[in-house]
């Protein structure tokens, strides 16, 4: 009598194993969901780096006001008559 239930147990046992460790098993779509919601939280941070880059792209083609605010603070210029102080960080 302990044969026949030593075997199906061993039976189940076998067939669990692809269920939970094999190609497709639930193990693997776990970690291909993680991976999947980490891409697409990388992918909107990038979308967000790429919109405000390219609103600073059409902030430079538009106008002068853009390059001017960068030409200042970036590379100190000044308009002519105009006195440049720079104050030195502690």
């Amino acid at each position: 009598m302990r044969w026949p239930i030593l075997i199906l147990t061993a039976l189940v046992v076998l067939l669990q194993y692809p269920l939970w460790l094999g190609k497709g098993g639930w193990l693997q779509v776990w970690e291909t969901g993680r991976q999947v919601q980490a891409q697409r939280n990388d992918n909107l941070r990038l979308e967000q780096r790429n919109a405000g880059l390219e609103a600073e792209v059409n902030d430079l083609k538009s106008g002068n006001e853009a390059i001017e605010e960068r030409a200042r603070f970036e590379l100190g210029l000044t308009r002519p008559g105009e006195i440049y102080v720079q104050i030195p960080k502690r």
